[in-house]
């Protein structure tokens, strides 16, 4: 008798075959859920913003990046505030792993475009802007913004902007790193600043500041009350977080300007009504006499060249030449070194 052989079943090779396409078929559909869902996120938002007093649009959004990631293109998106104020650039991109979409990136590959209320658009370039985003799910995320040897281009008609270049400009804002008993720590959140060897322009105060050299600044601060930065409204953010009580403190920070330099800090600074600075702040300066004088011959910025030429000389005598402790106090909207007024106080908003 002939004994036929035993055929073997096919399924134990297509198993894994069928197993890849059920777990693509389900990632697919996570995908697909995914992406829907930061369309319509997105897009309630800025109804929200819009409804608030901001003007928030775009020309077209398109959503894709399957299957790995999500990403999200914005054509001629811009951002106006209820101040004038407005961001806006040809082409916005984000993008984060559909993994992990806690963590997101966008980059302004085109540049930026500033308009600054009364003063006019400022055309920013560089070879990379980017930002990233993390902890969405947390009450305040971890936001780090990097521009790289950005430019600034004032159009036509618009009033110049203070510096025309720099290295790189870099901005941080995370959770408050404190005790939980420690007073206001859950409404706070920890802020840095750097500006890296920054160019004025020509004939303008930081130009005259860093003696024709480069300014380099950074500046770190808890952001105390940023429970009331709550979202935008007709007010504006920050001054809703002002009247609110809202306040810089422990400031603490470095400048470099030419070959002046200082450490500078302060317990506390707020702001007035109208967004400038109030309070005080004391600086360690390291010859800081060529800065002041270079201040006091610079146009234009508000700079009070008869305040700056006194502070000027007030400063020699003190031994400006050298190391000498200084105090600039914001109030009444000016920035004052003893009795000089320098310049007006730095504006918020």
């Amino acid at each position: 008798m002939t004994v036929q052989p035993r055929r073997r079943s096919r399924a134990g090779l297509l198993a894994p075959f069928i197993l890849v396409l059920i777990a693509l078929a389900l990632w697919s559909v996570w995908w697909v859920y995914l992406a829907g869902q930061v369309r319509e996120r997105l897009e309630a938002q800025v109804q929200i913003a819009n409804r608030g007093g901001w003007t928030v649009g775009y020309q077209k959004l398109d959503v894709g990046g399957w299957p790995f990631r999500v990403r999200v293109e914005a054509s001629a998106p811009s951002v106006r505030a209820p101040s004038g104020h407005a961001l806006s650039a040809p082409r916005l991109v984000a993008q984060a792993e559909a993994w992990n979409p806690d963590k997101w990136v966008i980059v302004a590959p085109d540049g930026l475009a500033l308009t600054r209320a009364a003063k006019g658009v400022v055309d920013i370039k560089a070879p990379a802007i980017r930002a990233s985003v993390h902890g969405l799910t947390q009450r305040w995320p971890n936001l780090a913004v990097e521009l790289a040897q950005p430019t600034f281009v004032a159009r036509p008609g618009a009033e110049a902007f203070p510096i025309s270049a720099a290295k790189q400009i870099e901005f941080y804002l995370r959770p408050h790193l404190a005790p939980a008993t420690e007073p206001g720590a859950a409404t706070s959140v920890d802020l840095l600043f750097r500006l890296i060897e920054a160019q004025g322009r020509t004939g303008g105060p930081v130009r005259g500041m860093a003696q024709d050299g480069t300014l380099t600044a950074q500046i770190e601060t808890v952001v105390e009350h940023a429970d009331r930065l709550n979202g935008p409204d007709a007010a504006g953010v920050l001054s809703a977080w002002s009247r609110a009580g809202g306040r810089f403190t422990r400031v603490r920070g470095e400048l470099q300007a030419g070959e002046s330099k200082a450490t500078l800090s302060s317990d506390a600074l707020s702001a007035r009504a109208d967004g400038r600075l109030e309070g005080q702040l004391a600086l360690q300066a390291v010859k800081p006499l060529p800065a002041i004088a270079g201040l006091a011959r610079s146009g234009g910025g508000g700079v009070n060249r008869v305040g700056a030429a006194g502070a000027v000389a007030a400063t020699a005598v003190t031994g400006g030449a050298g190391d000498v402790d200084l105090t600039l106090m914001f109030r009444d909207g000016r920035t004052w070194l003893g009795p000089f007024a320098l310049a007006p106080a730095p504006k918020l908003f």
